[in-house]
């Protein structure tokens, strides 16, 4: 279905991409990685914690590198 310098050209492009960062190709297949905080503000049922999105001013510098490899991918890619 498609050439060979396709599936060449795509096997080089997922292991550069990897030797960006480890995460890439989650990021790629699933989109990007959210920050996460325990949910504190309502009661939890069951014993399960719940988590919501973390606003990007409280983030810490660790937080955004965990982030980052989004804009790498699309840095990457376009």
């Amino acid at each position: 279905m498609f050439s060979k310098e396709y599936d060449v050209s795509k096997i080089r492009m997922l292991a550069h991409l990897e030797a960006q960062d480890d995460d890439m190709l989650f990021v790629i297949t699933d989109g990007p990685i959210k920050i996460m905080r325990p949910n504190t503000t309502i009661a939890i049922l069951d014993g399960a914690r719940q988590w919501t999105e973390k606003p990007m001013i409280d983030w810490t510098s660790e937080d955004k590198k965990k982030a980052n490899p989004d804009n790498v991918c699309n840095d990457q890619i376009f």
